[in-house]
């Protein structure tokens, strides 16, 4: 074989084995800034500006914005962000599937598994008997014929509006009142206080479920899913970012959290009063576990560990450093 041949051919060999093999992949430098979406809700923003910090501390610029959940889902099929930990389904599976269909978003993995997001009330409401849709309307004046919602376009929202579109369960002639998740919350606290009825949106993972003494509603499968709006959440990319900037694309696959996790950090948001990426910092220096989960293994992006931005340290010692872990 002529020898300047079989030198490229090496030379190809070696560079693909670094690039895809046992090594481990050095993002471009086009991949050096990583631009996220996210939604006004506790969870998803504690979990994002929690994994923006640990970006930036590995050499990464972050750029973090907020907008609706369609606005979101848009600017990931017109690459204007690159990454968003928001989907929940089955919920909003109307609202994705466009740009699913037309190839314009990736999921890169489940974020939170045995999430639930429904219709709820007080417990003293769900004890008065309470406890399905179907219960609602025969107690619409003690509700004033409202069910409370979040920020307008949410999709919880629109769920709630289609089935009083749809007469579902007697609800046609009840209103949706669209708020924010501060304000409903709020709301739900002052009914709560006067032992008043109220129905609204829920969900877990969220401190709601330990500040309120509340339950879920039973039935509304056909609009919420089974198990009292039982749901995943993932982890979206614009098509083909993970695979063209893997060392994010393998920290983005190993992010996840359990429902515990989050619940947790909704709580040092809510309750003791910390920004979000400060909840993420306490919830990694008392569970550092959490380290060697983002940060030490490989995957589906990558064989071998995350890296640094430059692909030249493990990650999981230099956040832990910043942390004052080590």
């Amino acid at each position: 074989m002529n020898k300047r041949l079989m030198t490229a051919l090496l030379a190809s060999g070696i560079l693909f084995f670094n690039g895809t093999g046992s090594g481990v992949a050095q993002d471009a430098s086009a991949c050096s800034d990583v631009r996220f979406g996210q939604v006004n809700w506790t969870g998803v923003t504690a979990k994002t500006e929690t994994a923006a910090w640990m970006l930036d501390k590995l050499g990464y610029k972050t750029d973090v914005i907020t907008a609706s959940v369609p606005i979101m889902f848009s600017s990931l099929a017109s690459n204007q962000r690159d990454a968003f930990l928001g989907l929940w389904l089955p919920t909003q599976r109307s609202m994705v599937k466009k740009h699913m269909t037309e190839g314009k978003i990736d999921i890169v993995t489940k974020n939170l598994e045995n999430a639930k997001y429904t219709v709820a009330v007080p417990t003293y409401v769900y004890e008065a008997g309470i406890q399905h849709f179907k219960d609602l309307d025969e107690h619409k004046q003690d509700f004033k014929g409202e069910l409370y919602g979040i920020e307008a376009g949410n999709d919880g929202n629109e769920i709630i509006q289609k089935m009083i579109d749809d007469d579902a369960y007697g609800l046609g002639d009840w209103t949706l009142v669209p708020s924010s998740e501060a304000a409903m919350l709020t709301e739900v606290r002052r009914r709560v206080r006067q032992d008043r009825w109220i129905a609204y949106l829920g969900w877990a993972p969220h401190p709601m479920n330990l500040n309120i003494d509340m339950k879920y509603l039973s039935g509304g499968e056909e609009y919420w899913g089974p198990n009292q709006g039982g749901a995943t959440v993932y982890t979206l990319a614009r098509t083909g970012y993970a695979w063209k900037c893997p060392n994010v694309g393998q920290f983005l696959e190993n992010y996840h959290y359990t429902v515990d996790e989050q619940s947790k950090m909704g709580h040092y948001i809510i309750n003791e009063d910390m920004d979000y990426a400060e909840a993420g910092r306490r919830l990694i220096k008392e569970n550092p576990e959490l380290l060697e989960r983002w940060f030490g293994q490989g995957g589906t992006y990558q064989t071998g560990p995350v890296k640094t931005a430059d692909g030249k340290t493990n990650a999981k010692g230099v956040v832990a450093k910043a942390l004052g872990l080590e």
